[in-house]
């Protein structure tokens, strides 16, 4: 770099800054920067030209007074024409103003581009230094058009000296981290790499720095560099202290481009040339042998660079996944800093050992370290190092140490920071069902978990408990016993009284039996606590007491009186009033029959993903929750014992929200007890059929519909005079929201992906929610099956043969093997009817209305519904 000369101290410049730092008010400073603008305004517009020392001098200022927060308006040309000064200083002090103040919209770019364009082209290193920094400093996209095609000349020239060359590098790295798609790739790429053998360390960090980002975009060009880095690495990590003098940072050779070296390999995967190979685990062997060597200096930067190496090197190692012996020595290894002093170091340690705990390799070594991680978990003061060891517990839990994680989790949960509470309440509720031996040690688990941490219980982690208990036949009876010890605590938190009122509502008979838990003491129980509760825990309430009237027909009497009662038939909440009017209507009116099928127990659930590893999914961010296809392979045979979830067609599949597994009466399950349906008569609409076989030929016409689609999202995919199938589809990355609007004259439908309303009346729409996520690349496009049957009501006009008397009429109806319904029909002359044909594989729910016309005729019209144990039935016109 020039020597600065005398003349360059800027006496001016010293004197202004000095009379800053002495004002005694901010009103004192102000008015002293004022007076400096007006100056350096009237110099600047004066008649007499500047020399370059003034335009320096007071571009200085300029620039000091921006510093201190000021607006500058003017002096921008004066600081460009100081780039095309041939002397060092008054060109560097253009430059640091152009690179502080000017933005990319200003006018000014295109002068300046040009000035940089001529100090690159002078091939003098100090100007070429000056303009690649400010290139870099800048980084705007019109700088990236106008020199990414001449950087990497620059950067690849034999004549570029060592110095601009590391400059190069850095600005190119600048200008492709902006504005990549600006950066050509092209046959400098592939002399770039050679540039990791270059004499010059400096050149090789700042080369390494930039193969590295070029690298995860391209990791083809720069594949070659992999052999490259390890042989510099072995250099490096085999050289003495005194070898790399100017480089060695308190007796860590290089150290920083040994990081840089280590973090290019792990762009890729373990080498595939067996002495390449071998020499890379030579290195890493170097290294975690010299974690063990006695320090050099005590201070703490040479632990701090030493550290920093090793780390890098294991973050390496657990990216390879290869080496056993090295898997396991950097499990050792970092073992030993669980209970280093420095909290730093543990930190890193626990983070470190979460992802070995994920490898065949290591989890075992990772295990024996179980007791020291529980007892930072107990005795950290640092919670972001409580937190790593909560997902050090988590990554290490198996069959077992199970109980024994959950167990010191649920103590720690007690006192654990409110910040963290959330998630460790869903990775308890996780590895609890993951590992789940003995169910009845799962629901006592789950019920522990709200009673500790109720307000951090989300809704997916209690909705799977149930879903769970409805699932397995042989904890229902101790799930709904310890649900019921559990509600006459005092104090019981909302969500229990949730789990409590399903489960009884379900299984409560189970423990009828029992004189301390007989049908009225389960309703007073639950009744109790309804008051304590919000709107949509009372709705669940109500929903258990109509059940309670199924199972327990002694207290059908008590619960209608509560039902009947002004606080339920005259709620302030819409909701609630109508559960009440509805279910003290459906109790009274409805005969034993009726109600045991409307009211009957829930079929189990479909398997699915549980939304508890979405919901830590989301929350961690991708590849953070540990052995994701594992948690499903076992979840999916060992919890709920049912057949595997059906695929869907290309690839695609179903995703129904968490809500739809329980809110919700209409959510109607699939059950896996009846064959599928014929495709004639059919009732069901199979959305996406996982079979090819079991789909129906292609309607006429949907094959011309469907290649509209293919420009676009939205339109008419079928319609016949009976039925409309409208579809809009938006998508995100992989993920497909597809909604179906169907629109028919009378049809009755029940939807097997997600529930919706099974009742189309004539002209009406109703609209289906499909989420798709697209798992793989197909060829075929999923097939859409919809079978309906649109004869669903029958009206016959005839005359009657008979004199219409009321009696017999009645006799007749109920004859016909219908119970006759009173006071349903407005009209007191027409008699409604209802009853239920059994067939082999299903319930049909059948309506009868016998409309009288004592001056013409008599109409009768009959409807048949497919039986739904989650639905209310309902009579319609």
């Amino acid at each position: 770099m020039p020597a600065v000369s005398k003349g360059d101290g800027m006496r001016g410049l010293a004197v202004f800054i000095s009379d800053i730092r002495n004002c005694k008010s901010k009103e004192a400073e102000i008015k002293r920067i004022n007076k400096e603008l007006a100056n350096i305004r009237s110099k600047f517009k004066g008649d007499k030209a500047l020399d370059g020392y003034s335009k320096k001098k007071y571009v200085c200022k300029l620039l000091f007074i921006f510093l201190l927060g000021h607006d500058i308006d003017f002096g921008h040309m004066e600081a460009v024409n100081l780039l095309s000064s041939n002397r060092y200083t008054e060109k560097q002090i253009g430059y640091l103003f152009i690179s502080v103040l000017v933005n990319s919209n200003s006018e000014l770019i295109r002068l300046i581009n040009n000035a940089i364009k001529n100090d690159l082209a002078s091939r003098n290193p100090t100007f070429m230094g000056l303009a690649l920094h400010c290139i870099a400093n800048v980084g705007s996209r019109e700088m990236a058009e106008a020199f990414a095609g001449e950087i990497p000349k620059i950067l690849v020239a034999g004549d570029t000296m060592d110095s601009v060359k590391q400059s190069a590098a850095l600005c190119l790295l600048r200008l492709y981290r902006t504005s990549p798609d600006l950066v050509p790739m092209g046959d400098w790429t592939s002399r770039v790499v050679h540039l990791l053998n270059d004499q010059h360390l400096g050149v090789v960090t700042a080369a390494t720095s930039l193969i590295t980002t070029l690298a995860q975009k391209n990791p083809e060009e720069f594949k070659t560099s992999v052999s490259l880095a390890v042989s510099r690495l072995s250099r490096i990590v085999t050289s003495a202290s005194t070898d790399l003098q100017d480089y060695t940072y308190y007796f860590v050779p290089a150290p920083w481009l040994s990081v840089k070296l280590l973090r290019l390999l792990q762009c890729y995967p373990p080498p595939e040339d067996p002495a390449v190979r071998g020499r890379l685990t030579e290195c890493l062997e170097t290294i975690l042998n010299k974690a063990q060597e006695p320090p050099k200096s005590k201070k703490v930067q040479h632990s701090n660079a030493k550290n920093a190496v090793l780390f890098e090197a294991i973050s390496l190692i657990i990216h390879h996944d290869s080496e056993p012996n090295l898997l396991v020595r950097a499990c050792n290894q970092l073992g030993q800093f669980l209970q280093h002093r420095e909290t730093n170091l543990r930190y890193l340690a626990l983070e470190s050992m979460c992802t070995l705990a994920s490898s065949e390799f290591s989890h075992e070594a990772v295990k024996t370290h179980i007791e020291t991680v529980i007892n930072a978990l107990k005795t950290e003061r640092d919670v972001s190092v409580r937190q790593r060891a909560v997902d050090l517990l988590y990554a290490m839990c198996d069959r077992s140490n199970a109980q024994q994680i959950v167990a010191e989790m649920l103590n720690y949960l007690e006192t654990a920071d409110y910040s963290i509470r959330e998630e460790i309440v869903l990775k308890v509720a996780i590895l609890a069902e993951k590992y789940a031996v003995d169910y009845t040690w799962y629901v006592d688990t789950i019920l522990n978990l709200i009673r500790i941490a109720g307000d951090y219980v989300s809704e997916e982690v209690w909705y799977r408990v149930i879903q769970i208990v409805i699932n397995r036949d042989d904890v229902q009876g101790y799930a709904a016993k310890t649900v019921f010890e559990a509600l006459q605590a005092p104090a019981c938190h909302e969500n229990l009284v949730k789990v409590g009122g399903y489960i009884l509502g379900e299984f409560g008979n189970l423990i009828a039996g029992d004189p301390r838990s007989s049908p009225l003491i389960q309703f007073n129980l639950l009744h109790s606590k309804f008051h304590l509760c919000s709107v949509p825990t009372r709705a669940l309430l109500l929903s258990t007491y109509i059940k309670f009237v199924n199972l327990f027909p002694e207290i059908k009497t008590t619960i209608q009186d509560v039902l009947r009662s002004d606080s339920q038939l005259k709620n302030a909440d819409v909701e609630l009033q109508q559960r009440a009017v509805e279910y003290l209507r459906l109790s009274t009116i409805a005969s034993t029959d009726i109600l045991a099928t409307v009211l009957e127990e829930m079929p189990p659930f479909p398997e699915r993903e549980s939304s508890i590893l979405a919901k830590l999914k989301k929350k961690k961010g991708p590849g953070t929750v540990t052995d994701l296809e594992e948690i499903k392979k076992e979840r999916s045979s060992d919890m709920n014992g049912s057949a595997e979830p059906a695929s869907v067609n290309a690839s695609a599949v179903s995703t129904p929200s968490p809500s739809a597994d329980l809110l919700g009466l209409g959510a109607a399950p699939v059950t896996n007890s009846a064959p599928p349906p014929s495709s004639s008569g059919s009732l069901l609409v199979d959305v996406f059929s996982d079979s090819a076989s079991a789909v129906a030929p292609l309607a006429p016409g949907s094959d011309d519909n469907f290649a509209r689609f293919v420009c676009k999202n939205n339109g008419v995919l079928f319609e016949n005079q009976l039925l409309q199938i409208g579809l809009k589809s938006e998508f995100r990355q992989n993920l497909d929201d597809l909604k179906l609007d169907r629109e028919m004259e009378y049809m009755y439908a029940k939807m097997m992906t997600k529930p919706v309303d099974p009742t189309v009346d004539g002209g009406a729409q109703v609209q289906q929610v499909v989420n798709i996520e697209c798992v793989s690349d197909f060829m075929e496009a999923p097939i859409l099956n919809i079978q309906f049957s649109p004869k669903q009501e029958v009206q016959n006009i005839f005359k009657a043969k008979h004199p219409m008397d009321a009696e017999i009429t009645k006799a007749k109806i109920i004859g016909f093997g219908s119970a006759l319904l009173e006071e349903v029909d407005p009209n007191p002359a027409n008699f409604v009817g209802a009853g239920i044909i059994h067939t082999k594989t299903t319930q049909i729910g059948c309506l009868l209305r016998l409309e009288p016309n004592l001056q013409a005729q008599i109409s009768v019209k009959a409807k048949n519904y497919l039986s739904n144990s989650n639905s209310q039935q309902g009579f319609e016109e």
